[in-house]
């Protein structure tokens, strides 16, 4: 991690409000791209295991009721 000094910070500060990245920044613009793009964090990652996981239970919850019927 960089170890900013008080006038690197301001002189990034003053670069960042010069360029204004947030501005110039991408994404979804339709909304179907914002739907699209909003099942990002659920189709990876730990949201994939855990949906996998929640299958994987209601298999063997699935599994108890046929043995006890």
């Amino acid at each position: 991690m960089r170890n900013w000094t008080p006038e690197q910070r301001q002189r990034q500060r003053e670069l960042i409000q010069r360029w204004k990245p947030w501005e110039k920044s991408t994404g979804a613009k339709t909304p179907e791209g914002k739907k699209r793009s909003s099942q990002n964090a659920y189709k990876t990652g730990k949201s994939l295991e855990f949906r996998e996981f929640i299958k994987f239970i209601n298999r063997l919850l699935k599994d108890q009721k046929d043995l006890i019927r």
